[in-house]
C-alpha cells in the first residue's frame, strides 16, 4: 500500500493520482469539519481543503509519509472562517441544555436529557475557551492527532501542543466539576429542606 507521501509524489506527475489522497482521507476531513462547524459547513470545508491542498502540492515535505496532519491543518484554518457557524452549534447545544425536559418516567427519556445536558456544558465550556485552545482540543479529540500531528496541523512546536491541551483540560475540569458541586449543593439543599419522617 502506498504512502501519502507516494501518492503527493506521483500526484506532482500525474493529477490524477491525486485522487487517491482524497478518497483516502475525504470522509475524516468531512466528519472533522461536520464536528466543529456542522454538516451545512463540512462539505465545503473538505471541498476547500482538496482544493488548497491541490494547490500546495509543491509545498509539501515527501519525508512525512502521512498527510493528515498537513489536511488538519488547512481545514483548521479554512475552519477559522466558519468560526461563526461553530459558535452557533456549541450555543445551541448550550441552549439545549438549559431547557426543561418534560417529565417522563422511561429509562430512555432520562439517559438523553442526562446526555443532552452533558452536552450544553462541554459546549458552553469550549464556546468559553481560547480559539487555540479549543482548536488543539478538538485536533485531538475529535481528529485524533497526535501531539506531534497536532504540531504539524497548526504549525506548533510540540511543547505548545502540550500547554494547550493541558489548558483546554484544565478547562473543561474545572467548569465540569464546578457545575457537579452546584448540583450536589441544590441537592442537599433541598433534602435538609424536606419534612423528615419520625
Amino acid at each position: 500500500m502506498s504512502t501519502d507521501s507516494d501518492i503527493i509524489r506521483r500526484s506532482r506527475e500525474s493529477p490524477a493520482a491525486f485522487g487517491e489522497l482524497y478518497d483516502r482521507h475525504a470522509s475524516i476531513i468531512y466528519r472533522y469539519a461536520a464536528k466543529r462547524a456542522g454538516e451545512f459547513a463540512a462539505d465545503d470545508v473538505m471541498s476547500e481543503t482538496f482544493l488548497v491542498a491541490w494547490e500546495q502540492l509543491e509545498t509539501y515535505e515527501l519525508d512525512r509519509e502521512d498527510a493528515r496532519p498537513w489536511l488538519f491543518g488547512i481545514a483548521t484554518n479554512l475552519l477559522r472562517r466558519h468560526h461563526r457557524a461553530e459558535a452557533k452549534v456549541l450555543k445551541t447545544a448550550a441552549k439545549a441544555a438549559s431547557r426543561e425536559a418534560v417529565g417522563d418516567d422511561s429509562d430512555r427519556i432520562a439517559a438523553q436529557v442526562d446526555a443532552t445536558v452533558a452536552t450544553g456544558r462541554i459546549a458552553r465550556t469550549l464556546r468559553g475557551m481560547a480559539a487555540i485552545d479549543r482548536e488543539t482540543l478538538l485536533l485531538y479529540a475529535w481528529a485524533d492527532l497526535t501531539y506531534e500531528g497536532i504540531a504539524l496541523a497548526l504549525d506548533v512546536p510540540v511543547g505548545t501542543v502540550r500547554s494547550r491541551l493541558n489548558r483546554a483540560r484544565r478547562a473543561l475540569r474545572t467548569e465540569l466539576n464546578l457545575e457537579l458541586l452546584d448540583e450536589t449543593e441544590k441537592d442537599h439543599g433541598r433534602l435538609a429542606a424536606a419534612p423528615r419522617n419520625a
